[in-house]
């Protein structure tokens, strides 16, 4: 009896999706929403999500307030910023931290060219596939774009920011002060790498935060093209 009703669900489940693509394959027939508005309703909701959310981590205190996407030091260096508030060096240690969220927030100032680019590529199957995927469907195919072409913009910008922000002289000065406590295995870190890496993981992140409002709030979805694209979707 029980896989009897485990079959049921499987088949009314898989009938339901069937039907959410017959739906969304007969759409320039109906309602009046045609392929070229289902690409521009995603484009828009990727725009808002790139506005709204990552506009903020370029703004000071983007990453370093927002838990979501705080970049904290690599797994190999927690024995660094233990041992210096160990021994009263608390606030060195979260300047060094601060620095590195510094130097997101501004390389990230980078990044908004390359998806409004992105964004517009968005073609009607390519958009089709993300209304009917998962809740980060859009954040993921925006990664899939960009991601290589931000990380080669992202990394020499937190480079030289490492530079603007004070990061490469606050690590320096750390990282000697934990090179000369006794007992210590001398450490010397590029953290440049590292940061680049989490400052494309909280880009992403940020967008898709957007992107669920947009997909299970109806009143996230602010002009009539979202309302009409993302309603197939509900």
């Amino acid at each position: 009896m029980f896989k009897r009703i485990l079959a049921f669900l499987f088949i009314l489940n898989f009938t339901a999706c069937a039907e959410l693509q017959d739906v969304v394959n007969q759409l320039p027939q109906s309602g009046g929403i045609g392929n070229a508005d289902i690409a521009a309703g995603l484009r828009q909701a990727l725009d808002m999500g790139i506005d709204k959310q990552v506009t903020k981590l370029t703004q000071t205190d983007g990453f370093y307030k927002n838990e979501l996407v705080k970049i904290l030091l690599p797994e190999e260096l927690q024995k660094v910023d233990d041992a210096l508030r160990k021994i009263g060096l608390s606030s060195l240690a979260d300047e060094g931290i601060k620095a590195l969220n510094r130097a997101a927030e501004d390389a990230v100032k980078e990044a908004t060219p390359i998806f409004v680019s992105a964004v517009k590529d968005i073609t009607f199957d390519d958009a089709k596939n993300i209304l009917l995927g998962e809740d980060n469907a859009a954040t993921t195919y925006l990664t899939s774009k960009t991601q290589t072409q931000l990380y080669d913009k992202f990394k020499p910008v937190i480079s030289n920011s490492f530079g603007k922000v004070g990061a490469d002289q606050i690590w320096t000065n750390l990282i000697t002060k934990y090179n000369n406590l006794p007992l210590t295995n001398n450490v010397n870190p590029d953290l440049t790498d590292y940061v680049t890496n989490e400052a494309l993981k909280g880009v992403y992140t940020m967008i898709a935060v957007e992107e669920k409002e947009i997909r299970n709030k109806v009143s996230s979805r602010t002009t009539d093209l979202l309302k009409k694209v993302f309603a197939l979707q509900d």
